[in-house]
């Protein structure tokens, strides 16, 4: 049996799942017997016969070592970069909803065949994110293949930290983004979403301050909450608060950890011709600050909740696995009878099931009924393939608290 340089072979395990269709090769004890390789290396994966299973790229430091880019042999060159980016493009172009949006995914990772990247517009401008060392080698032609198809005012790169879990919400201040090509965006981009105006930092901070993800449920939201008092926890920059506000609520109460994030927030209120007097911004604790609204008998007829998946503040720390049923046990006792608990999650390692788990020990915990009445996802241009369930992350439930009565306490 002869093999190229270039192959790699693969155990049993790993061939299973190439078969099943999934796009990683995770380190094993075959692996650890592959010759040396570069970051950013394209390799054969072959089975123990030598049978060719798929071209992929290399990341030899990492848990994740290889991801496949194509079942067929291939050179990660500009023709083959042109035409997954393209057919990117049309996806967005003929089967996603952008009416009054200028902000959305344009390359979701394993979803459009580029996997460890993902590339967002924020109106005329392109923000970048590798989630793997593997396509620094190919930045360069990357920045180039998309200024040739979509002539951006400018390109910019968002890199992400190994340990963001420790990082304090004054990291956020920090410069994690970096032009890689154009002109420099202004300090706060205004972009669209729904027709609402959000303003986004491609340079500063972690995040950009809009997460792309949720807009198909703002929209949701929107028509759910006319007249409604809103209680809307780990607020970020207000986006679903604003969203609110723009629906016609009585009043949004935006709850968050960060003053920094909640002056964003009122920003935001401000850019959409939004009285930010007219609504409640709170800083702390989300669960320190909910014992404090039950104590002065609060009630709301819609509570939100769309934390990260794992935050630290001075005072506590939440996790999605363990920490929403707390949350959702401190929230019902707020929420009027036949009113709406949506409760939302972006972490990859809880499915759906135990999503739902932590929703109904919440319930039990209060002795409240709650009734699912909705679960909806990420939008379509966070498209997944159904080989890699893993890239199906995005929950959000929209649950009924007990009847259809409407008795309130104090506002």
């Amino acid at each position: 049996m002869t093999m190229n340089n270039a192959a790699r072979i693969v155990g049993p395990e790993t061939v299973r799942m190439l078969a099943l269709g999934h796009p990683w090769v995770v380190a094993d004890a075959y692996t650890r017997d592959w010759p040396a390789g570069n970051s950013g290396q394209t390799v054969q994966l072959c089975d123990s016969q030598g049978g060719f299973l798929a071209t992929a790229l290399l990341d030899p430091q990492e848990r994740i070592i290889a991801r496949v880019l194509d079942r067929k042999r291939i050179q990660l060159d500009r023709a083959w970069l042109t035409e997954r980016l393209r057919s990117a493009i049309e996806l967005r172009r003929h089967h996603v909803d952008l009416d009054g949006s200028t902000a959305y995914r344009l390359v979701n990772a394993e979803g459009d065949g580029m996997p460890g990247m993902m590339v967002d517009r924020y109106g005329d401008y392109l923000m970048l994110q590798l989630y793997s060392a593997a396509w620094r080698p190919h930045l360069k032609l990357i920045t180039q293949v998309l200024q040739e198809l979509l002539a951006p005012l400018g390109i910019y790169e968002k890199s992400r930290p190994q340990k963001t879990r420790e990082l304090e919400a004054a990291s956020d201040s920090k410069k994690y983004g970096r032009l890689l090509a154009g002109k420099a965006a202004p300090q706060r981009l205004e972009v669209l979403e729904n027709g609402l105006t959000f303003l986004v930092s491609l340079e500063q901070g972690l995040n950009t301050g809009l997460f792309l993800d949720q807009r198909r449920n703002r929209r949701d939201l929107m028509l759910r909450v006319k007249g409604k008092w809103v209680l809307n926890l780990f607020s970020y920059t207000g986006a679903f608060s604003v969203a609110s506000a723009a629906a016609g609520a009585a009043q949004v109460t935006s709850v968050d950890a960060s003053p920094g994030y909640t002056d964003w927030a009122r920003d935001n209120f401000a850019a959409n011709r939004l009285n930010p007097g007219q609504h409640e911004f709170i800083v702390g604790d989300c669960l320190a600050v909910l014992g404090k609204l039950a104590q002065s008998r609060k009630c709301y007829d819609v509570i939100l909740m769309d934390p990260p998946s794992f935050s630290t503040t001075t005072k506590s720390r939440f996790t999605t696995r363990g920490g929403t049923s707390d949350l959702v046990a401190a929230a019902l006792p707020l929420l009027a009878e036949g009113g709406l608990l949506i409760a939302s999650s972006n972490h990859q390692k809880v499915d759906v099931a135990d999503y739902l788990k932590e929703l109904r020990r919440g319930a039990l915990q209060t002795d409240s009924d709650l009734r699912v009445i909705s679960l909806l996802g990420q939008p379509e241009d966070f498209p997944y393939p159904v080989t890699f369930p893993e890239g199906r992350y995005l929950k959000y439930a929209i649950c009924v608290k007990g009847g259809s009565s409407t008795g309130r306490g104090t506002r």
